[in-house]
């Protein structure tokens, strides 16, 4: 076992040097590459929603980066909280049903329907149904 321990070291390090250099040639070749089974979080529903969600923030930490890109799963009687959009953010419905308030409103999507919130109008979702409800969410980050 003592002899083993320098070459897993060796091989631990040659790792660790490999992962680091194509690390960089993603970013020098001009794109980000982001697993979702790296970044998700289990959290309540933003804007004081409640209930349980899965979060996907990709793109999170890109610095240079105007957009953010969200797969949220609002789990049964999990919710988006209804709050005030101060820049476009786009919904798009991936599975599930959900209940959608917009400006004092009320509508049901699904799957397949995409929301477009303008700025300065306010909305909230919760999920309805007995599946979770899966989205995209995309908004331009401040």
């Amino acid at each position: 076992m003592k002899k083993l321990a320098p070459a897993i070291m060796f091989c631990g390090l040659t790792l660790l040097l490999i992962s680091s250099v194509i690390g960089k040639q993603n970013q020098q070749s001009g794109y980000t590459l982001e697993h979702e089974k790296d970044i998700v979080v289990t959290e309540a529903g933003p804007h004081s929603g409640g209930g349980s969600t899965k979060a996907y923030k990709f793109f999170k930490k890109e610095q240079n980066s105007k957009l953010q890109f969200t797969k949220r799963i609002l789990r049964p009687g999990a919710a988006i909280g209804y709050h005030l959009q101060k820049e476009e953010e786009i919904y798009y419905i991936i599975s599930g049903k959900g209940e959608m308030m917009m400006n004092g409103e009320t509508f049901n999507v699904e799957e397949g329907d995409a929301i477009l919130t303008h700025a300065g109008s306010s909305h909230g979702l919760k999920q309805t149904g007995s599946k979770e409800l899966v989205m995209i969410i995309n908004y331009e980050k401040k």
